[in-house]
């Protein structure tokens, strides 16, 4: 699920954050979620096992939520309307509510899979540890 992304190195050089803000800003009104009342985590496709699992971790509110976004979007886009202009998702309201759930998921199935590849093997001891134990 995880992507390389080039955010960390942008936000880390206020000079190129400055430079490629307003472009993501109108990237982001432009791909026209946010008119449909989704929020950005709300795109994240659920056919992955991670995703299924970090939905099933979600507060029940956030749960209700994004089940209650999703309806409302796609009975907009039955109607071929988006929502009126004060419903849109504001974009201080467009924050990333699952991703960091499947970053912590896929972190523990990093290190689960790092213990099971593990391989343990009986130390030897030395003659003068195994002689001074008599």
């Amino acid at each position: 699920m995880s992507r390389p992304s080039a955010g960390p190195f942008i936000m880390a050089r206020p000079w190129l954050k400055k430079w490629v803000q307003p472009l993501s800003n109108w990237y982001n009104n432009a791909a026209g979620y946010r008119q449909l009342g989704l929020k950005v985590d709300d795109l994240i496709p659920e056919e992955n096992d991670v995703v299924q699992l970090a939905l099933k971790r979600l507060p029940p509110k956030e749960a209700y939520d994004r089940v209650w976004r999703l309806r409302r979007a796609l009975q907009c886009s039955v109607a071929h309307q988006l929502l009126p202009k004060e419903e849109w998702t504001k974009p201080e309201e467009d924050e990333r509510y699952l991703s960091p759930i499947i970053q912590e998921i896929e972190s523990e199935l990093k290190e689960r899979e790092d213990l099971e590849a593990m391989v343990l093997s009986k130390r030897k001891q030395n003659a003068k540890e195994a002689g001074a134990g008599h």
